[in-house]
């Protein structure tokens, strides 16, 4: 039984798919499974898994109904056979040493999740990096600003993961912070390490360039906070919407979109929006700027 089983879901990921599975298979930690799941894929991305299972036979083709990411990593989870899950998307990259850094984190017993610092990219270099990584998670940390990003910096125990159900499959965004919230909130530690492991793919057409799907799941992530006595403070809330401007800056938004997240988190709560002093200044000028700055420097100040 491998140690580690990596879920990677795919829906039309020719284009990157080939550079994660390279990450993948050049772990220093060799110890591990991968349920490839192609949910519906229209593309080459099917054959690219079939060759990659052929060179690895640690490689597994997992077809899927195309339901959507939710319900693939649920079910590769379902079919997976090791000690611990790691979350994988199909258009990231991992770092050599991440899985080794992981095997550390758990060998505590009492750990049931881990993460790392994350590296956003533009698939080509690494812009900036996210915030240093300040111990265990906790419910507050999360209804500010995700710490942990992306699902592709989750690894967790395959028995936790199960006793919480899995994720909302009616969620097409946030349902990682969702998962995150009832794990928390049910007990388990999430461990984190403060060194860079994971490059996140930053892209203007990705499922995260959705606003109105993250602002649903967060109103879901939400709901569940509250049933473990947590409700989003102002400073929190304001946080939030300054990733939602940056969010809106980087895609192309309408500029107005941006503006009135701007000046609504401002007005919220000054502590929270610029509790990171550069981000929040530069958030804000971009938002004003908006109108007459041009796509690609917009595109590169708000990578992240």
């Amino acid at each position: 039984m491998p140690r580690f089983s990596i879920i990677l879901p795919c829906y039309n990921a020719e284009a990157t798919l080939a550079d994660t599975l390279r990450s993948l298979v050049a772990q220093t930690c060799g110890d591990w499974e991968a349920l490839v799941i192609d949910d519906g894929s229209t593309d080459g991305t099917a054959a690219l898994i079939a060759e990659a299972a052929e060179d690895d036979a640690r490689i597994r083709l997992v077809t899927h109904d195309g339901k959507g990411p939710s319900a693939a990593r649920n079910a590769g989870a379902a079919a997976a056979r090791g000690e611990i899950l790691a979350f994988l998307d199909a258009d990231d990259l991992w770092r050599p040493e991440k899985l080794t850094c992981m095997t550390r984190l758990f060998s505590d017993p009492e750990v049931g999740a881990t993460y790392a610092r994350i590296a956003f990219f533009d698939g080509t270099r690494a812009r900036s990096v996210s915030a240093p990584v300040d111990g265990d998670l906790t419910l507050p940390m999360l209804l500010g600003e995700n710490p942990v990003c992306t699902l592709s910096n989750l690894t967790v125990r395959r028995d936790v993961f199960m006793a919480t159900g899995g994720f909302d499959e009616t969620l097409v965004q946030n349902e990682d912070l969702d998962w995150l919230i009832r794990t928390v909130g049910d007990g388990h530690r999430v461990a984190g390490i403060n060194r860079v492991l994971v490059d996140y793919r930053t892209s203007v057409s990705g499922l995260s360039s959705d606003l109105a799907a993250l602002r649903e799941g967060r109103r879901a992530a939400l709901q569940s906070a509250a049933r473990y006595g947590f409700d989003v403070r102002p400073w929190e809330e304001a946080i939030y919407l300054r990733y939602l401007a940056r969010r809106a800056l980087r895609i192309g938004a309408p500029p107005s979109e941006a503006l009135s997240l701007a000046l609504k988190g401002c007005l919220q709560s000054p502590r929270g929006w610029f509790s990171d002093m550069r981000r929040g200044a530069l958030t804000l000028a971009g938002a004003l700027a908006a109108p007459m700055l041009p796509d690609a420097l917009r595109r590169s100040l708000f990578a992240c």
